[in-house]
């Protein structure tokens, strides 16, 4: 098979859909990549929407976890099958906005079939993520999200440890587990999901440490990953000593499968997962959960800077008909709506990606009864973010992160030391920049 590149992407995009009889309301198929708590919610928002008119129906699909959804979605490129509908982590944002053949700005979508989309009314954290280089929103901002902590108050409390004064730094968090396992109170200390999102990307913006040049490759594709410091290297050392000594345990590369049952059980006092895990973490926790920012080093200046957005956006594709953009369109403006965007924020942890629904959150007295749900908004507004910390925009990043977990867990197995390791997922993460670069010149 041949390999992918944009252009093919583009080239492979279909120029005419099957239209429906006038009768019968007009199909949308939306490939997305929650499943568990999350989907099921995701699912109701939908026929929410589908009940509250006749003339279009949107129809989710899950299609695995973010990779393996972006993975189908090139497949159905080449077999001109694609969806109207793509949901894409913010990772994928730097390969899709080369795409431009195969995309519909959303911008463009909601304008040409009359539909209101202010790009003001979205978080300025939000918007800067999502946009080009003129300002323009290119997909639709649905779920985004943070990572922070979360932790079991009643571990803490059968260790002696406060629960309502959680680890703020790293040296916090080492302190605070041991005390844990000499209590009994816990089998290990810490786990994580996302571990290149957790302890590389976030990690870095909490420190405010550049990731790449070239402001995290908002800059162009000429950017270059720099991110092997000696504050990373060190990092990636004491996750080394930590899991020798029980202190951390490695919850596997991806998404939290098998992060998030290690805290569930109880196995571990401290998860450290997106905010939008609290969906899953409420539903499966035989606990009191507790929650808290991300750590940091405090013998590192400029920390804790803030945190960087992640989750994803939705993308209309290419290759459908007016009226089923008009469908599109439609749906996007209904998931703008305060009332829609502020329920989903409130049963999932994802950010309230609009004031609007920040503020009726508020108004609703939503944050005074949920003690720690606006522990995401406080992060990502810590400080004014800076080139180091309003996130990244590299392409083949998906395949960079794997880069990167490799690394890390040559680390852990005792392979390779902290500086080693990162100065190889540098190296091995920009030969894919290059890649990416050329083929998108």
């Amino acid at each position: 098979m041949p390999r992918f590149t944009l252009q093919s992407l583009a080239v492979g995009v279909a120029t005419a859909s099957l239209s429906l009889s006038a009768n019968a309301a007009t199909e949308i198929s939306w490939w997305h990549a929650m499943g568990g708590q999350l989907g099921e919610i995701l699912e109701e928002i939908t026929e929410d929407f589908n009940e509250s008119q006749d003339e279009y129906r949107i129809n989710p699909s899950y299609r695995g976890n973010y990779s393996e959804t972006m993975t189908g979605a090139i497949a159905a490129f080449r077999a001109n099958e694609q969806p109207h509908i793509l949901q894409v982590f913010e990772v994928g944002t730097g390969t899709m906005m080369s795409a431009e053949g195969a995309i519909y700005p959303v911008h463009e979508l909601m304008e040409e079939h009359g539909r209101p989309f202010d790009r003001e009314a979205f978080l300025p954290a939000v918007v800067g993520y999502y946009t080009d280089t003129n300002g323009n929103m290119l997909s639709f901002p649905f779920n985004s999200s943070t990572p922070i902590m979360y932790y079991n108050r009643e571990v803490f409390e059968e260790a002696g440890l406060d629960p309502d004064q959680p680890p703020e730094t790293w040296q916090e968090m080492e302190t605070a587990a041991e005390q844990i396992l000499e209590s009994d109170a816990a089998e290990c200390g810490f786990t994580t999901s996302w571990p290149s999102w957790v302890m590389l990307e976030n990690f870095s913006a909490m420190h405010n440490l550049p990731l790449g040049t070239k402001e995290n490759g908002f800059g162009g594709l000429d950017t270059e990953l720099n991110f092997n410091n000696e504050t990373v290297a060190r990092h990636w050392d004491n996750l080394k000593t930590w899991e020798d000594d029980n202190i951390f345990r490695w919850g596997g590369p991806g998404a939290g499968d098998d992060a998030e049952p290690l805290f569930y059980s109880g196995e571990c006092a401290v998860f450290f997962g997106s905010s939008s895990s609290r969906a899953d973490v409420m539903a499966n926790a035989e606990f009191d959960v507790g929650y808290g920012m991300q750590l940091y080093y405090d013998d590192v200046d400029g920390a804790p800077q803030n945190s960087i957005i992640g989750g994803a956006t939705l993308w209309a594709l290419q290759g459908h008909s007016d009226e089923e953009y008009a469908a599109i369109a439609a749906f996007f403006e209904y998931l703008s709506q305060p009332e829609v965007q502020a329920d989903w924020h409130q049963r999932t942890g994802y950010l309230p990606i609009t004031q609007a629904a920040w503020d009726l959150s508020k108004d609703e007295g939503y944050y005074e009864e949920n003690p720690g749900s606006d522990i995401s908004l406080k992060q990502m507004t810590l400080n004014e973010p800076t080139e180091n910390s309003k996130g990244l925009r590299f392409g083949n990043f998906v395949q960079i992160r794997d880069r990167v977990s490799e690394e890390l867990e040559a680390v852990l197995s005792g392979d390779k030391d902290g500086q080693e390791a990162v100065d190889d997922a540098v190296r091995r993460g920009n030969d894919l920049l290059r890649d990416f670069e050329s083929s998108n010149q």
